[in-house]
C-alpha cells in the first residue's frame, strides 16, 4: 500500500509500479508496462490517453491506481507530479535541504546517509531485473560495450574492467564523438550495452542507447531512481539511490549495484570464468618474468 501522505524522499512510482507486476490482473499490468516504456510521461497522460497506450478500457486505469493504493487516477498523477519535481532538481536547489545543515557531524551524517542509500537501493532491486541482467552480461555468444556520463564512466570503466578478466569480448566505449558513433555503427542484433546514465541525465548516452537498440542491441540500464529516458529502450533496468551529504548527487550506492552485479557474473560464470582469470595471471606471471630476465 502506498502512502500519499510521505515526503518527496519517498521511493518513486516506478518502482512501486515494478514491484508491484507480478500482483496485478494483466490489464493492470499492461497498464504498468506503459507507464514504465515511457514514464514519466505516460502516467501524465489522461486516463483515456493511457488507456489508449496500454490498449485497455479507462476503467482499468482506475483500477490500477486504486491496486498501488492510492484513493484514484488523480492522486496517483499527484504524487507523479511531485516527482517529477524532485527529478529535476539542480546541485544549486539541492542547497536548501534542511537534512544537509542538520546538526550531525560531517562523519555521523555521511555513515547515516551512505548506510541508508546503500541498503535501500540493494533491498529494493527487483529480483528479476538483476537475475536478467546478469544473464545478459555472462551470455558469451554475445559482446558487452559499457558506456557512462561525465561521472558515470567511472562505474562503466570499473565493471569494464572486471568483466574483461572474466569474459572475452568486452569493451568501454570512449567519450569522443568518433568511439561512440563507430560503436553505433558496429553493433549488431543480440549485442550488450552497459549504460550509465544518473539524473541531470546525458543527451549524448541517451541518443546512442537509443540508436544501438534501433540495430537489435539489447541494453542494462544502470540509473538514479527516477530513471534516465534510456529507460524506454532499456531491456532491463538497475535503478540507484542517489542521495548524499552533499548537494551533489552519490555514485556510491550505484557502485554498491556494480560490486553486486560482478559478484552476480562471478557466480555465473563460474569454471569458465576462474579459467579465464587464472589464464590472465599466467600470462601476466609470464610477461614480469620475461622483463626481469
Amino acid at each position: 500500500m502506498v502512502d500519499e501522505t510521505d515526503p518527496m524522499g519517498e521511493r518513486p512510482l516506478s518502482e512501486v509500479v515494478r514491484e508491484s507486476l507480478d500482483s496485478l490482473s494483466s490489464g493492470e499490468r499492461k497498464v504498468g508496462r506503459a507507464i514504465l516504456a515511457n514514464y514519466p510521461i505516460a502516467g501524465l497522460e489522461t486516463v483515456a490517453e493511457l488507456a489508449q497506450r496500454a490498449n485497455v478500457s479507462p476503467p482499468t486505469v482506475v483500477r490500477f491506481a486504486s491496486r498501488l493504493g492510492f484513493s484514484g487516477y488523480p492522486a496517483f498523477q499527484k504524487r507523479l507530479v511531485r516527482e517529477v519535481h524532485e527529478r529535476l532538481g539542480s546541485p544549486l536547489e539541492q542547497y536548501a535541504r534542511e537534512d544537509l545543515r542538520s546538526g550531525d557531524s560531517d562523519l555521523a551524517r555521511a555513515s547515516r546517509i551512505f548506510s541508508s542509500s546503500i541498503a535501500s537501493t540493494i533491498g529494493e532491486l527487483p529480483v528479476s531485473e538483476f537475475e536478467r541482467a546478469v544473464s545478459m552480461l555472462t551470455d558469451l555468444r554475445h559482446p558487452v560495450r559499457l558506456i557512462g556520463g561525465r561521472f558515470s564512466h567511472l562505474l562503466a570503466e570499473y565493471l569494464g574492467a572486471h568483466l574483461k578478466l572474466l569474459r572475452p569480448d568486452v569493451e568501454v566505449i570512449g567519450a569522443d564523438e568518433f568511439a561512440r558513433l563507430a560503436a553505433v555503427a558496429d553493433t549488431r542484433r543480440g549485442d550488450v550495452f552497459a549504460v550509465f546514465d544518473y539524473r541531470r541525465y546525458d543527451p549524448h548516452v541517451i541518443r546512442l542507447s537509443q540508436r544501438v537498440t534501433d540495430r537489435g542491441a539489447d541494453l542494462v540500464l544502470f540509473t538514479d531512481r527516477w530513471l534516465s529516458p534510456a529507460a524506454d529502450v532499456a531491456s532491463t533496468v538497475l535503478p540507484a539511490n542517489v542521495d548524499a551529504p552533499s548537494p551533489f548527487d552519490s555514485l556510491v550506492p550505484a557502485m554498491a549495484v556494480v560490486e553486486t552485479a560482478i559478484a552476480g557474473v562471478t557466480d555465473r560464470l563460474g569454471e569458465s570464468g576462474r579459467q579465464r582469470l587464472e589464464d590472465i595471471e599466467n600470462l601476466r606471471g609470464r610477461a614480469a618474468a620475461e622483463r626481469s630476465g
